[in-house]
This record gives structure tokens, C-alpha cells and sequence, in this order.
């Protein structure tokens, strides 16, 4: 049977036999998700979310077994110690670790979304229904986790994680506000023309509209939504570290910025050469913008035949220009020769270049009800951990793990990763505070063009006229005005806009000259770009760390068969007009080809140039990998509180046999037996190290 699932905004069709049940963890992710859903679109609050969740969901993993060590139980996180003295066996490890997961996610839930109101009214109850379905009771709210009772374990581990998340940099406490940030640019009035009062072109600028929708289609009574999170990078990190990490300081605030890749391209405008590159970014995205019109009949194989395999990267401007096709949109990628899953050839799939374009930029929005990119790629794990072709095989090499540990596993290193994005890309968004393309280009045609001086319009720091494409409107055009108030001005060959769609149901606005004062990125006229910097992308850093994390957790660069594949329904996938003109199926052979892909429907749907967009897919490269190493540390019991048994040994002391047993000179007097298995965490005090460890040194290990 085929199941619907819901990615990205809309019923996407994901082509896959799965099983009718899934594990504890699975149900609690599906409930996260659709918190998100329902809550404000906050893009690194949410990732911040999915890797607090799925650490409660790991660490009661970890507290009943021999080999993972917890990430938080035990353990000091950035400053926060959270106590830990062990648990005693359970009579039954499963039916424990499904009660404590389900209490700590439950706790932890309702903590994080108690103020959204929709969450409240929609998710809650579902959130009450999954604990009467298993039989818990949620009035036990215990948290004495020495009692053995899984209950109060998860309790434990909720309050542990709430009481951190109040202390990580968030700002949680307060709403996540902004504390120190404030944008220099006025606000851009996006349905008066032009962009005439902007001060600084390099600088983000807030946008007035005559209301807001945000990406989960919460309306804002405020028009001018303020700056979301430019102070992330102070978060407390997963495997980021000092290392990374370069301190700026802007009017008394220290900026924290990870994988700082330098400076975006910047504009001065009394300088044509010095803003060469800026100038290019901003026109190819007014450029490709000319590619989401249906009545062009540009035809284009999307099957992984011809769409993926990209080799690397570019590193400077030439190599950029290089690797866009400004004119055709695109990137160098070869495609696949063959599915090396099947071993046959993929079937070309020939679609309109703009139901591509179109398709493509509406699935990677994460627009109204989406789970927001972090949240986005969750769907994408689940969706391969259903697939029937698909082995839950850690790193490709373990043996078959069950549902639940294959859940937890994976969830925890994607969420690490997904936390460390949003800290990475936010924290370079916040100092380099950079524009959006609707605002540069707007601010741009303020000028004129700076192309030839002995046209009109002329100013160095203008929009460079490029024929077909942005030229320079002339008396008898249409666009010059009942008395010709605007010959000379620019003009852009572009989508033409919402002011085009009277009806979204039925209307395209299509591609036409435009004066580019009114150039309007592809998005909703409620939305328009989002809140925050535009530099660098997160969709990029999200995307590209994702797949490095599906790749090394699967151990192959394919997807289950050789192919992922998402559908869009003829004239209902698309939100604010209508389309795609046919059926379409978007297919990536390599979850780095779904990344890619990702990263260029930001350029379509005018959200980003490619200045954001490169620099985000390298530090997305660094930030998967070293998440991944990190939670198989953890996973594979690489790092624990302080000791490890090497052999199987037994002390004196009258302490718990258990995991993160505290070992202390007093206990060894005692003269009782404890026996400890090989692979188990202890915890030693100062008085035990000083005076007994020398004694057990043959079975006891540092692992630190």
C-alpha cells in the first residue's frame, strides 16, 4: 500500500511499501514533528527541539545498556552537570525503556510548546492519547529514578534537559527575544515600489507587509517581523567546537560564528569594479527568475540520469561563475550513469524547466505546516528507515537493529547535526547581517544601471543591463507610464509577481518585464523572504550536513534502491498559484544530490544568491562529519563518565551495580562485593582515585 506523508508543505508521494508499526521513538518523533508544524516557524528553536528530544530518547537508551554511554545523564554539557548514581536492572529492558522514553519526550513536549497555542489545542491531546494508549499514567510525575521506576527516569531526564535549556544561550526563558541585535537598515514597505530609504546595501533590512504569514502559516498581528535568532551562535553547541569558532564584536556584542567562511561579496556604490561580484550574485537570481513561466517549453531530463554527482565545490568568484549557469539555471552536475543498487540505467524523466523550477523551490520552502528544515530532513530519515529495500544497518556494517535502537540512534546523530547547523549558520547570519536578494535588487534598480554611461539611469552603483534579461525600459513600452514617468528606468525579465494571481487556484502569474523596483522574489506575498539574514544559507548548511549524516549513518551515498522519489500533483502542488502543468517526480539517486538540488531551489524561489549558498554547503560538510563521529563515540561507548570496566571484576563497596556507579574510598570500606560486567561506566570521587584506583588498574580504564 502506498502511504502519504507530509514534507515540506504539502502531500509529497513517498514511493515505498512500510510496515504498519513503528517503534516508541518513531511515534514520539511523528508527535515533534507535528508540534512543529503547529508552532511559529523557527527554524533553529526547532532544531534545537528535535536534539533535546532525541537526547532524552538516547540517553534512557544508554541507561539501560552495556556499551552506548549517555550524552547528558552523567555527564557536564557545556558548564551543566546533570547527576547521575545509575539504575537498577530491569526485570524487562524494553517495556522499561519504551515507559521512560515516552515520560521524558512527554515532559520535555509540553514544556517546549506550552505557550503556542495551536500545539496546545491540536498536539496535546494527541500527546495524552499516546501515553493511555501504552498504559501510562501521567499523573506520576516522580523523578527518584533509584526506585527502578521508568516513570521517574524519564521525569528525571525532562527535568535535567529543561532546567540545561534555560542555561545554553537560548535566551528560552524569554521567549528566545533578541537581546542585543538591532537592524540598521529601515524597513522595506514591499507593496510600495522600489526601495528608497535603505541605508547600507550590505545589511540585512527588515520587511513591512501588509501582514505576515510565516512558514507555518501563523499570522502575525505585527507586519514587520524582527530578526529571528542572529544571536544563535552563543547556543550551546553538540560537536562544535573552540576550535571552530571566531568571536566578533559589533556594539558591545560578541558575535560567536563556527566555521567562519569570511566575508559575502559587498556593493560600493561608487565603484562598478569593487562590486562586480555582488552585482553578479544578485542578477543571476533575478535571472532565474525568468525560468518559472510553463508558456516556456524548455524541456529538461530530471532523473538522476542527468540531474546530481557533482564533483566539488568552488572556492572563489571565478570558480562561482563557473559552476551556475546564469543564463539556464543549473549546476555542473553529470548525473549518474547507472543506479548502482539495480545496475540498470535510470529512466530519463523529460519535465518543463518551470514546473522543475517551480516544484523544486515549493518542496525545499518548508512553507505552511512544514516541519522547517531541520525537522524537514527527519522526514526524509523516516522515510528511508520505511523503505522496504532499506537494511537498519548502523554505519551499513552492524548487524540488523531493531526499530527502536535503529530510531534512536539515528535520531540522535541527525539532531546533533541539525543543532549544530542551526547554531553555525545563524551565528554567521547574525554578524555578517547580510541582505536579501529583494532588497538588493530593489535598492539597485533606486539607481539606474551601470552598465554604459552614455545610457540613462546611469550610476556605478546601478544594476548591470544584460540583454534579455534586465534592460533599460524606453518611450512606448509598455512599462513607461501614462506620461512616461519611467523611461529610463530599469527593467527585469522576471516572475511578474502575486499582484498577478487573483485566484491561486487557477492563476499563474507567469514571467514578463517587470521594472525591477517591483521585483518580487517566488514566494507567497504574505511571506515574501524570511525573517532573518541571508548569509549564509541555512538550507544549505541544514541540507548538506544532513546528507553527510544519512550517508555515513546508512553507509551508502544512495538512497534505498538507488533512488528517492517525491511527488507533485498536476495544478495542486503548488501554494500561491497554480501548477505544476503535469504530474512531477523529483528524484535524487544520492542524499547529496537532494541536498544540492535543495540548495539551488533557494536561487529559484529568490531567496538566496550563490554567495549564500556555497558557503553553506562546505560548512555543512564539516559540521555532518563531525557530528557523526561524535554520536558514534557515544553509541559505540568510546566516551563515558570517567571509567569504563575492561574486564569483568568485582570491587568492595556497598554501591549500585549499575552504569555511572559512584566508586568513592568510604563504599570500598565497607567490605561489601559489587561485580562489575566489562563495557560498564563507573564514576570514581577524588578519594578513590587518590587512594584505591591503583589497586584496580588492571580493570578499570580512563576513557576521558
Amino acid at each position: 500500500m502506498l502511504r502519504l506523508l507530509f514534507a515540506a508543505m504539502l502531500p509529497m508521494l513517498f514511493i515505498v511499501q512500510i510496515e504498519a508499526q513503528h517503534s516508541i521513538a518513531r511515534e514520539w518523533n511523528e508527535l515533534t514533528l507535528e508540534s512543529i508544524r503547529n508552532d511559529l516557524a523557527r527554524p533553529t528553536v526547532h532544531a534545537r527541539n528535535l536534539f533535546h528530544t532525541s537526547i532524552a530518547m538516547y540517553d534512557v537508551w544508554a541507561a539501560y545498556d552495556d556499551v552506548s554511554s549517555p550524552y547528558f545523564l552523567g555527564q557536564t554539557v557545556d558548564g551543566y552537570t546533570c547527576s547521575f548514581s545509575g539504575i537498577p536492572i530491569p526485570d524487562n529492558t524494553e517495556t522499561a525503556r519504551e515507559e521512560a522514553i515516552s515520560f521524558a519526550v512527554y515532559r520535555l513536549l509540553r514544556h517546549r510548546f506550552q505557550s503556542t497555542s495551536s500545539v496546545v489545542a491540536n498536539v496535546f491531546p494527541q500527546y495524552d492519547n499516546l501515553m493511555a494508549t501504552n498504559g501510562y499514567d501521567i499523573n506520576n510525575t516522580s523523578i527518584d529514578y533509584s526506585t527502578g521506576d521508568p516513570a521517574a527516569l524519564g521525569n528525571y531526564i525532562a527535568q535535567e534537559l529543561i532546567a540545561f535549556g534555560l542555561l545554553d544561550g537560548s535566551n528560552e526563558q524569554n521567549a528566545y527575544v533578541n537581546q542585543f541585535y538591532s537592524p540598521i537598515n529601515p524597513d522595506l514597505v514591499v507593496e510600495l515600489s522600489g526601495n528608497p530609504d535603505i541605508t547600507d546595501l550590505n545589511r540585512w533590512q527588515p520587511l513591512t507587509l501588509d501582514f505576515f504569514i510565516d512558514q507555518s502559516g501563523n499570522v502575525f498581528p505585527t507586519n514587520t517581523p524582527p530578526f529571528l535568532s542572529p544571536e544563535w551562535g552563543e547556543v550551546s553547541p553538540f560537536a562544535l567546537s573552540a576550535t571552530d569558532k571566531t568571536i566578533n564584536t559589533r556594539d558591545g556584542y560578541n558575535y560567536e560564528v563556527y566555521h567562519d567562511q569570511g566575508a559575502p561579496p559587498s556593493i560600493d556604490i561608487t565603484s562598478v569594479a569593487a562590486s562586480e561580484e555582488y552585482k553578479w550574485n544578485f542578477s543571476l537570481v533575478s535571472m532565474w527568475s525568468s525560468h518559472l513561466d510553463t508558456a516556456d517549453q524548455v524541456m529538461w531530463d530530471i532523473s538522476p540520469a542527468s540531474i546530481g554527482n557533482i564533483q566539488s565545490y568552488p572556492t572563489d568568484f571565478a570558480g562561482m561563475q563557473a559552476f551556475y549557469d546564469d543564463v539556464n539555471g543549473g549546476d555542473p552536475g553529470t548525473g549518474h550513469a547507472l543506479n548502482p543498487i539495480t545496475g540498470m540505467s535510470y529512466t530519463p524523466q523529460m519535465v518543463r524547466r518551470a514546473d522543475y523550477a517551480r516544484v523544486l523551490a515549493e518542496f525545499w520552502a518548508d512553507g505552511p505546516e512544514s516541519e522547517t528544515p531541520p525537522g524537514h530532513w527527519y522526514t526524509i530519515l523516516n522515510y528511508v528507515s520505511d523503505h522496504p529495500m532499506f537494511e537498519k544497518r548502523f554505519e551499513g556494517a552492524s548487524n540488523i537493529l531493531d526499530d527502536l535502537e535503529w530510531d534512536i540512534k539515528s535520531y540522535f546523530t541527525l539532531g546533533g547535526a541539525m543543532h549544530d547547523a542551526a547554531i553555525t549558520a545563524w551565528g554567521n547570519k547574525g554578524w555578517y547581517d547580510y541582505i536579501r536578494p529583494v532588497s538588493a535588487i530593489r535598492a539597485m534598480a533606486e539607481y539606474g544601471q551601470c552598465s554604459d554611461p552614455a545610457q540613462a539611469s546611469y550610476h556605478p552603483g546601478g544594476l548591470p543591463l544584460i540583454p534579455d534579461f534586465i534592460e533599460l525600459i524606453e518611450a512606448g513600452d509598455v512599462l513607461s507610464g501614462a506620461s512616461n514617468q519611467h523611461v529610463g528606468k530599469v527593467k527585469v525579465y522576471a516572475w511578474r509577481g502575486p499582484n498577478y494571481i487573483s485566484n491561486p487556484l487557477i492563476d499563474e502569474a507567469g514571467v514578463g518585464w517587470i521594472r525591477a523596483e517591483d521585483w518580487w522574489p517566488y514566494q507567497r506575498p504574505t511571506f515574501v523572504t524570511p525573517n532573518f539574514a541571508g548569509y549564509v544559507s541555512g538550507h544549505s548548511t541544514f541540507s548538506r550536513a544532513a546528507a553527510e549524516v544519512m550517508t555515513a549513518l546508512t553507509g551508502n551515498a544512495f538512497f534505498p534502491g538507488g533512488m528517492g522519489e517525491f511527488s507533485a500533483t498536476q495544478n495542486q502542488f503548488l501554494v500561491f498559484e497554480e501548477g505544476p502543468s503535469e504530474d512531477i517526480t523529483l528524484q535524487w539517486a544520492t542524499y547529496r544530490d537532494a541536498s544540492d538540488q535543495c540548495s539551488l531551489s533557494r536561487i529559484w524561489g529568490g531567496i538566496h544568491p550563490p554567495a549564500d549558498d556555497i558557503p553553506g554547503r562546505l560548512m555543512g560538510i564539516e559540521i555532518g562529519v563531525d557530528a557523526f563521529v561524535l554520536a558514534k563515540q557515544y553509541i559505540d561507548g568510546a566516551i563515558c563518565v570517567d571509567y569504563r570496566v575492561v574486564t569483568d571484576t568485582s570491587i568492595g563497596g556497598s554501591v549500585c551495580k549499575a552504569d555511572n556507579t559512584i566508586l568513592s574510598d568510604t563504599n570500598i570500606q565497607s567490605g561489601a562485593n559489587v561485580n562489575f560486567k566489562a563495557g560498564q561506566l563507573i564514576k570514581l570521587d577524588a578519594g578513590f582515585q587518590s587512594n584505591v584506583q591503583a589497586d584496580f588498574s588492571a580493570e578499570i580504564e580512563d576513557c576521558q
